[in-house]
């Protein structure tokens, strides 16, 4: 099981850690920082009024394994920022945990209709793990990265899937 909590300055090492490359750090947060990524970007990133940096706590060693943000940004309910940073522990279902609980906090709010998240075409893991809780593409586009083209995916999930889903 996971715990999310609040993302603080005592978790930035952990975080950069788990960040190899500049392809893996545009994969995990997009545009949003630059490589390498430093404790100045983190401290500014904890301080956006739009968002809400989580950290994920596997509960039954209380050790910091991953990250995720509530996204709030352009007046969008969205999940983002999702990474599991020990590659061990992928493929073992704590990304449906994440995206369960990350889900459950927003639509905690009834004003929230539905919540939306962005994930590259080739993460076919990360897709496979939000169409099981539920997430359907609603939009596919392009984005030229370095000169490669990536695609790029908006999933939505609507407050009566989710709720059907509980």
């Amino acid at each position: 099981m996971i715990e999310l909590k609040d993302f603080t300055e005592s978790d930035f090492e952990t975080l950069k850690s788990w960040i190899k490359s500049e392809k893996e750090l545009f994969q995990f947060s997009g545009k949003i920082f630059t490589f390498p990524l430093t404790n100045k970007q983190l401290a500014d990133y904890i301080k956006r009024p739009d968002n809400r940096p989580l950290k994920v706590i596997l509960t039954e060693t209380n050790q910091t394994i991953g990250h995720c943000a509530l996204n709030f940004e352009n007046g969008n309910t969205r999940l983002s920022r999702i990474l599991i940073g020990d590659k061990e522990l992928r493929g073992k279902k704590i990304g449906e945990q994440i995206v369960s609980e990350m889900t459950k906090l927003l639509f905690e709010d009834t004003n929230v209709k539905e919540v939306d998240l962005k994930v590259f075409g080739s993460n076919k893991g990360a897709i496979r793990c939000y169409e099981k809780a539920g997430f359907s593409i609603k939009e596919r586009s392009e984005v030229n990265i370095n000169g490669e083209i990536w695609e790029n995916l908006n999933m939505i999930l609507n407050r009566t899937e989710w709720e059907k889903r509980r």
